[in-house]
């Protein structure tokens, strides 16, 4: 996991609680603010530190120490004007990656053109997935088929190159299972067991979410 990364999370309606509180409980450093008293109240029996605040004020954003922050994530799609207000101050003060949730296309292009460097519409994408995402190690992408069960965009370990699927028999030892095998472009679901793996290859693998997680 990126555990020594911080985090930020500017919006507690249900995507952006479900961001700070899934980075939190994976044990990240997570600031989560929002304007709404009541509402940061309510967040802060889940997520440790829950600040009130309006955004879009430079000062404020300097007294929250967002310069610090290593990744921000805003889920305020309701509110373009504070969407935006926010993400130019906050790439001003330095932050690497903002992360923008927006309600349809034409506000994802208005975010990305004013700083955003990656945008989320929450009809494809939901906010533990992205959480998930931010934290995992090797996992390119996660996608939750059910509650136990995963799909991953897996890189191949240093310790697999040159060896086969065979050798490393991971459906006995991790209980998943090797569906494709994706190279540059190209991804193939005609596997070839006896082939040797390579650092440029990922495996696209399926599996009970908590064995995935013994692979991080």
């Amino acid at each position: 996991m990126k555990l020594n990364q911080s985090y930020a999370v500017f919006g507690l309606g249900r995507y952006g609680k479900a961001v700070a509180r899934e980075l939190s409980e994976d044990g990240a450093e997570v600031l989560a603010v929002d304007v709404n008293e009541d509402v940061v109240n309510a967040a802060s029996l889940e997520i440790p530190y829950c600040k009130c605040a309006d955004v879009t004020d430079p000062e404020v954003i300097k007294q929250l120490g967002i310069s610090n922050v290593d990744v921000l994530i805003i889920s305020m799609a309701g509110d373009l004007e504070a969407s935006v207000m926010a993400t130019m101050l906050c790439k001003e003060a330095g932050v690497k990656t903002v992360i923008v949730k927006c309600s349809n296309e034409m506000n994802c292009k208005i975010m990305k053109k004013v700083g955003a460097d990656q945008v989320v519409i929450p009809e494809s994408e939901s906010g533990i997935r992205l959480a998930k995402n931010l934290l995992s190690s090797g996992f390119v992408d996660i996608i939750e088929l059910s509650k136990d069960v995963s799909m991953v965009e897996l890189e191949v370990k240093p310790e697999w190159v040159g060896k086969t699927l065979i050798e490393l028999s991971l459906r006995k030892k991790y209980s998943i299972n090797v569906v494709a095998v994706v190279q540059g472009k190209e991804v193939s679901t005609n596997i070839n067991p006896e082939e040797p793996l390579h650092p440029e290859m990922k495996l696209i693998v399926i599996g009970n979410t908590a064995k995935l997680n013994k692979l991080k």
